[in-house]
């Protein structure tokens, strides 16, 4: 419930499934695993991808879990050390965008803290140059995207927020 690690980040679930066995993958036990754009509007839909599988090279030592980050979400039936839900999420420019392999994390969760050991400076830098991902959706995908809002907020859609209230009534299911 207390560790300090070096952050091995993964930019999407495809980077992670493309690198996450691969014997060159820069790993060690006290890594942390890292997976951006997974949250409502990066993945989007927020998928359960948030219980990424721990890298084989270490499943083989015996390692059985590691500190895992992500805005994704992930299974009831799932375990480990894993931090989700992370708000705002990498896709609209919250602070795992900045993330990068290397970085020192930090997780004390009996002080409720995650702290990304990066100075001031280099993160006003790295946040200058973060750009959005391209989005291609349309239609009800689009309107999805643009208006879903973050996990901490519920991932409502923004123009529905006060709008409930009303029954549903059985017969129109």
């Amino acid at each position: 419930m207390r560790h300090r690690g070096r952050a091995v980040v993964f930019e999407d679930i495809d980077d992670d499934h493309a690198r996450i066995d691969d014997p060159a993958l820069d790993v060690d036990p006290s890594s942390v695993l890292v997976l951006k754009h997974c949250g409502p509007r990066g993945f989007p839909g927020m998928a359960e991808v948030g219980n990424m599988g721990l890298p084989s090279k270490l499943l083989r030592q015996g390692v059985s879990d590691m500190v895992r980050i992500s805005d994704a979400r992930m299974s009831g039936t799932a375990y480990g050390t894993v931090v989700l839900h992370a708000a705002p999420e990498a896709a609209v420019g919250g602070n795992l965008a900045l993330v990068r392999s290397g970085d020192w994390i930090e997780l004390d969760v009996e002080a409720r803290r995650l702290s990304l050991a990066v100075d001031d400076a280099e993160l006003a830098r790295r946040r200058a140059a973060w750009q959005p991902r391209a989005r291609t959706a349309a239609g009800y995908a689009g309107l999805y995207v643009e208006h879903v809002l973050q996990a901490d907020r519920g991932c409502d859609l923004d123009f529905l927020v006060g709008c409930r209230g009303a029954a549903v009534p059985a017969h129109s299911h």
